[in-house]
């Protein structure tokens, strides 16, 4: 993008915020959400938990680190449906880059608007929630987008796992070397999820969302992971019935983000729609069985019914968010099975989370 065109950013509720476009000249929607990180904009937006969500950014200053395609990214593409910041930086400072950001968005096509008031927004969107939204820098008129806005389907009932899962079983690790095979159920993982257990050990197998319970059985796993995506957890009947399977094999399994919400559910845990959600790299959770806090990084929009707990006696909450008392782990009695709500892997953000890695190791030597 040679010049600085307009852009309009419409939300549900009616509010337009006009700014500059970025990225690719077009119109695109989405949930509309906000992440609070300082840093780490590439891995964000190339987390598929971000599937079909507009991000807005809090932090001042976008793009100026350029982009960097071989250390940076979690997934093969972006996810994000777009982006929302207040400065967007055109050109970049980091030697290593491999071009600046609004390239890369230009070569994914995203659409992206900036020179917003990110900080009234944010606010907004803490106080009526998140809701669908649309940037446009091609339709300028606000009732004609709102026409298009409408064809911006609701994240509640979505299943978006099974688009942006791989087609096809892949592997990572050494298979002579490795002491554990993991057979790990691709919602929308990240590439970081998949080095944190290769580097303890564990030869991967990935599967497709929807592969059988028999097919990731002939594989002979010692374990099972059950990753991150985007969607409704509750919109994933054969995730969860999959996973119900896994728990009567009695053989260790450790779910994240979206993972731990299917092990909710498979539970007979409900799930729910949170008010805006978590997003971003320092909310504070406290460890039940340890007494222990750690800062730790978010990205969800659902959670697990606190209110059904107790009805599930061969259900432990491990993990509270210090904020809102969210249960953001659980542990089953009965089974080798634990999940957390957050993100251990912690790409980007702090690393205080990655002892679960090892407690999932630990498993298999008990």
């Amino acid at each position: 993008m040679s010049s600085r065109q307009p852009a309009l950013l419409l939300l549900e509720d009616g509010t337009a915020l006009r700014g500059t476009a970025l990225g690719k000249i077009g119109t695109m929607g989405g949930e509309i959400c906000f992440n609070t990180g300082m840093t780490g904009y590439q891995e964000i937006y190339t987390d598929p938990s971000y599937f079909g969500q507009i991000v807005i950014n809090t932090t001042s200053h976008i793009g100026n680190y350029g982009v960097q395609l071989e250390n940076e990214e979690e997934s093969s593409s972006i996810k994000i449906s777009g982006m929302v910041c207040n400065s967007f930086s055109q050109i970049y400072s980091r030697k290593t880059a491999d071009f600046s950001l609004q390239t890369y968005f230009e070569r994914a096509n995203i659409v992206g608007i900036s020179d917003v008031d990110t900080r009234q927004l944010v606010r907004h969107v803490r106080q009526k929630g998140v809701m669908n939204a649309i940037i446009s820098s091609e339709i300028l008129d606000e009732k004609t987008l709102r026409e298009h806005l409408r064809d911006v389907p609701s994240m509640d009932g979505l299943e978006l796992s099974s688009i942006v899962s791989t087609k096809d079983v892949y592997f990572m690790g050494d298979e002579a070397t490795a002491k554990y095979r993991i057979a790990v159920m691709d919602y929308g993982i990240k590439k970081s999820i998949l080095l944190n257990l290769v580097q303890r050990g564990c030869f991967c197998k990935v599967f497709p969302a929807k592969t059988s319970f028999e097919e990731v059985m002939a594989f002979n796993p010692d374990g099972f992971f059950i990753s991150n995506g985007p969607g409704d957890p509750a919109a994933m009947p054969y995730a969860v019935e999959t996973v119900k399977q896994f728990l009567d094999t009695n053989k260790p399994l450790f779910g994240i983000c979206l993972g731990h919400q299917i092990l909710g559910l498979a539970s007979g845990i409900s799930t729910f729609k949170m008010h805006q959600g978590h997003r971003g790299l320092n909310h504070p959770v406290k460890n039940l069985q340890t007494g222990l806090s750690e800062i730790t990084s978010q990205n969800h929009g659902f959670a697990v019914s606190p209110a059904e707990i107790e009805a599930h006696p061969d259900v432990e909450v491990t993990h509270i968010n210090l904020n809102d008392k969210t249960i953001e782990g659980i542990r089953r009695k009965d089974k080798p099975a634990f999940s957390v709500q957050y993100h251990p892997e912690a790409s980007p953000g702090p690393h205080d989370s990655r002892y679960l890695f090892d407690d999932f190791v630990k498993l298999f030597k008990a």
